[in-house]
This record gives structure tokens, C-alpha cells and sequence, in this order.
């Protein structure tokens, strides 16, 4: 009786808040598609990952050999796993001058950074530290936790985020590093069945796109429907120059705007990012929202929005609560402005992802494809399919992905198949 009168309660909660249609039509039917994925698992090839651990474990011995070369005597029974050893070996016994004068600056990865041009030995440590996270935090985890059947079976949420995405656990398969060549060497280990395929659907700068939609920003919405550049776009709106006389660095600065803007990044943020200095990077921020005026007003009215109902919204209706907003503490309150900023763009994203996994679901069945959803990875699906099936699949994907929201400017979904994850995410 008690769980009906609750079941009333939630029922009469989700309409008062006009969050009926997002539960039946999203968050419901999706339930059964991520406890589908979790039964199904992804192979992993065994003999792959034994094969990259032991190149690990290989380049960390040679690591360590090269540190206690340049460090001599003083390194020779120091423990690198060690950030007491560590920092008495780089600022005691090799006198190496600490960052900022500071007393006890610690081995964090961001002293290293600053030392490593000057001091090899900083950047040994650096890689030695790659390489055992990669070892231990995948390579390790991933053999002890391959199941009988060969497959890894991850456990998905779809209720723990603050903006709504999916996170994975028992392990973590949407954390796989994918900005190092090394990182990415291990999607390798991750293969579809002998004689079946995977089909890697990627949206293209679905955030920015959302932006540009909820923005209601015309010159960003004009970027993306003639199909142009969006960063080149921007770099030539930015700088003032044609789009023909922007260069690879204006393109890279004007990339890191554009992502930055979408999680309310500060002037010292994008300075850190790009390499240039605070005012500068202000000058930059001014220009890009006195070009795209649109976005500068969005994102003020969702701070607005976001102190005065105490929540923002996603396109979808999804809530962001934010009682950060109020709080006496600055830090707290500048969290929840960039929350407030943020959630409607990420939040929105990821609900287009959830509604095309059900989507993408539904249609397999429909056809009778064996074809089916294993991942689901940030903007990202892969599904494996029988190799006959394959470019069904990849089609399957590419309609229901672009058709799971009506947008002002049109989602672009990039897809491509391979025999392994590294293949097939092209």
C-alpha cells in the first residue's frame, strides 16, 4: 500500500512538473535498452590486453631506469609510487628550485608540467605515471574483470548525473583515455564477435549545435546550416578576417572558445588553454559574444533563470536544481552560474542521445535485426552487428541519431565499422 501511495506521489510530482512525457516517451523505455547492453557485454580480446600489459610493464622498468640514471645515486632506492620519496629526491637531494618559491610545492602532475622543460627528470616521472594508471586503472582492471563469456559487463546509470547522461561503472567503459595514441591503443583490445562487425555512431559538435538552437543565436545557427567550419567560422568572426586567412592557431583558440563557452569558462580558464595571457584571453571571450550576441544573452537569462525559479531546464523539461546560486560562499555561487549556464546545453545533449538509444532500439527490432546497442559513450553509440547487417546497422544508426530531436540546425551524425572499437571509431 505504501508503494502505490508513493508511486500516486511521484506520478502527481513528474506532471506537476511537466515531466510525464520525458519518463514515458525517454527515461522508461530506456531502462530496458541499457539492461539489454549490460547483458549483452563487449569482447575483449584477452591475449591483446596480456600483450599491451607486458609493453607496459616493459616501458615502466626502462622509465624507472632512465630516472635513476639522470637522478645517480640519490634515486637508486627510491619508490616513484612514493610522493613523499619523490619530492625529497627532486627538491632536497637534487636541489631542483621549487615552483613559486613555494616551501613544500608536492609532485602533483601540474609541478611536474612546470618543471619538466628545464628538469627531463619531471617529465620521466610524468610518463612513469602514465603508464602505471594505464596499466592498473585498464589494462589490469579489465583481464581481472572479463567474464566467463569473454565479454565485459559494465553497469549503466541513468539517474546519477546532475545533467542527466549516462555514466558506466564496475568498470567505467565511457572513461577508455581517447586523447593519447597510447590511451587509445586500448580500444584495440575491445573486438566484436568472429564474423560480426562494430558500428561506431559519433554526433558531430552535438553541444555546440544545441547552443545554437536554444542561443537562438542567428550567426552561430548560420554556421551550421551552410555547413561551414564552426571553429574556422568563429576564428574568422573573432579576429576579423576572412575565413580563407584563418590560420591552424586562430582555428585552435577560436575551438577552444567555442567548447568553453558551452561550461562558462573565465578568462584565466581560456588563457591557461590557449597560452596567452588573462587580459587578452578577456578580450577574446568580449569579442566572441559581441559576434554571436545571442549566446551572451542565453546565458545570462539561464543565471537569471536559474536564481529566480531556483532550477534550469533542459529542451526536454529535465531540472537543474541549483541552490548553489544562494549560497554566501563565491566559489559556490560561481559554480552555479556555470551549472546554470551549462546544464540546459549538456543536459539537453544528453537527452537527444538517450531518445536515439531508444530509438536506435526500437527500429533494430522492427527490421528483426540481430544487430544490437553495447555502448554508449559521451556523444557516441556503438552496436555490433553480424558483418551482413552491417551497413544496415550503420544506416539504422545514422536516421534515428539525426531524427531524435527537431533542431533549427540539423544533427550530424558521423559513423563508421570495424572489426575492433580503435577501427571503428575512425
Amino acid at each position: 500500500a505504501s508503494l502505490l501511495a508513493l508511486t500516486d506521489a511521484q506520478r502527481e510530482a513528474l506532471a506537476r512538473d511537466g515531466l510525464t512525457e520525458l519518463y514515458r516517451t525517454i527515461e522508461m523505455p530506456l531502462m530496458f535498452v541499457l539492461r539489454d547492453m549490460e547483458r549483452a557485454g563487449f569482447r575483449v580480446d584477452a591475449d591483446y590486453l596480456q600483450k599491451l600489459g607486458e609493453l607496459y610493464t616493459q616501458r615502466l622498468d626502462e622509465t624507472v631506469e632512465r630516472v635513476r640514471t639522470l637522478a645517480g645515486e640519490a634515486a637508486q632506492s627510491v619508490n616513484l609510487n612514493s610522493p613523499k620519496q619523490l619530492a625529497k629526491l627532486l627538491f632536497e637531494d637534487l636541489r631542483i628550485p621549487a615552483p613559486g618559491g613555494k616551501k613544500n610545492p608536492g609532485t602533483s602532475a601540474e609541478v611536474l608540467e612546470e618543471l619538466a622543460a628545464d628538469y627531463p627528470i619531471c617529465g620521466l616521472i610524468l610518463e612513469y605515471r602514465k603508464y602505471q594508471k594505464l596499466n592498473s586503472t585498464y589494462v589490469s582492471a579489465l583481464t581481472r574483470m572479463r567474464g566467463a563469456d569473454g565479454r565485459i559487463h559494465t553497469s549503466f546509470e541513468q539517474a546519477v548525473t546532475g545533467t542527466g547522461r549516462i555514466s558506466s561503472r564496475e568498470p567505467n567503459l565511457q572513461n577508455i583515455p581517447v586523447r593519447t595514441e597510447l590511451g587509445r591503443e586500448i580500444r584495440h583490445a575491445f573486438v566484436a564477435e568472429p564474423g560480426w562487425q562494430l558500428v561506431d555512431a559519433d554526433y558531430s559538435q552535438i553541444e555546440l549545435r544545441v547552443l545554437a538552437h536554444m542561443s537562438g543565436d542567428t550567426g552561430m545557427q548560420a554556421a551550421f546550416l551552410h555547413d561551414e567550419d564552426i571553429h574556422a567560422r568563429t576564428a574568422a568572426e573573432v579576429y576579423g578576417v576572412p575565413m580563407e586567412a584563418v590560420t591552424r592557431e586562430m582555428r585552435s583558440a577560436a575551438k577552444a572558445v567555442n567548447f568553453g563557452i558551452v561550461y562558462g569558462i573565465s578568462d584565466f580558464g581560456l588563457a591557461r588553454n590557449i597560452g596567452v595571457s588573462r587580459r587578452e584571453a578577456a578580450e577574446f571571450i568580449e569579442r566572441y559574444f559581441s559576434r554571436y550576441p545571442g549566446v551572451k544573452r542565453y546565458m545570462d537569462e539561464q543565471v537569471r533563470l536559474g536564481r529566480e525559479q531556483g532550477y534550469v531546464t533542459t529542451l526536454f523539461g529535465r531540472r537543474r536544481y541549483l541552490p548553489e546560486l544562494e549560497s554566501s560562499v563565491y566559489t559556490m555561487r560561481a559554480f552555479g552560474e556555470r551549472a546554470a549556464m551549462n546544464s540546459p546545453i549538456q543536459g539537453t545533449a544528453a537527452d537527444i542521445i538517450k531518445a536515439a538509444m531508444v530509438r536506435v532500439d526500437a527500429r533494430m527490432r522492427a527490421e528483426k535485426l540481430q544487430a544490437r546497442l553495447l555502448l554508449q559513450v559521451h556523444d557516441e553509440l556503438i552496436v555490433e552487428a553480424p558483418a551482413a547487417e552491417a551497413e544496415r546497422a550503420a544506416a539504422v544508426l545514422k536516421e534515428e541519431m539525426e531524427a531524435a530531436a527537431s533542431l533549427k540546425v540539423k544533427l550530424a551524425v558521423d559513423v563508421h565499422t570495424g572489426a575492433t572499437w580503435y577501427d571503428a571509431k575512425g
